[in-house]
């Protein structure tokens, strides 16, 4: 008697099992067309990027010009050199990402005057944007980064956590002077 009951309870199922999978079958065709209304992935990290991206660029202006040669030790980068690698690394990064253009106009990172390192900054995030506005389509597509193989989004998430880990050294370099860092002032 318990056999049929579940023999029949499954029968029953069966059904609603086969329409929500019929729900969701699509055929390539569809299944281009459905993908591009979803762009969840990509959005969900965009939010950080655009965090991190106005941390560190309210920081290359924060800083005193005097101070963009300050290193805490010789072994280690000094503020002017940081923000030029950050500017540098959005075209390595994004450019990937996208498959434009990787290397930026001039190495950032040799730049020594605030104005200049200010304005490399905000030109390398500003060749990130189309990145992180791609599709999830897109960005769920695999390449080759860093002798790797991972997704563009992969790439893109890579930049944030890049990016984040300089922006640390860079509160170290405002602590050492007596300066607050962007994120710990009120109103960001």
């Amino acid at each position: 008697m318990k056999r049929l009951t579940l023999s029949v309870l499954f029968l029953a199922l069966l059904p609603a099992g086969q329409l929500m999978a019929q729900e969701h079958m699509h055929d390539e065709a569809d299944e281009h067309e459905h993908m591009e209304h979803h762009d969840a992935a990509v959005q969900a990290i965009a939010p950080l990027f655009a965090m991190v991206k106005g941390y560190l660029i309210a920081s290359a202006e924060l800083m005193p010009e005097e101070l963009y040669s300050y290193r805490p030790t010789e072994e280690v980068r000094t503020f002017g050199e940081i923000i030029g690698h950050v500017a540098s690394a959005q075209y390595l990064f994004c450019g990937n990402a996208t498959g434009g253009t990787a290397q930026p106009p001039e190495d950032f990172e040799k730049l020594t005057t605030k104005a200049g390192l200010v304005e490399a900054i905000k030109m390398g995030f500003e060749a990130c944007e189309e990145a992180y506005a791609m599709d999830d389509m897109k960005a769920m597509e695999e390449i080759q980064f860093f002798g790797n193989t991972g997704t563009r989004l992969w790439v893109l998430n890579f930049n944030v956590t890049h990016d984040w880990e300089h922006y640390g050294n860079l509160v170290v370099y405002f602590r050492a002077n007596g300066i607050v860092p962007p994120s710990s002032q009120g109103g960001m």
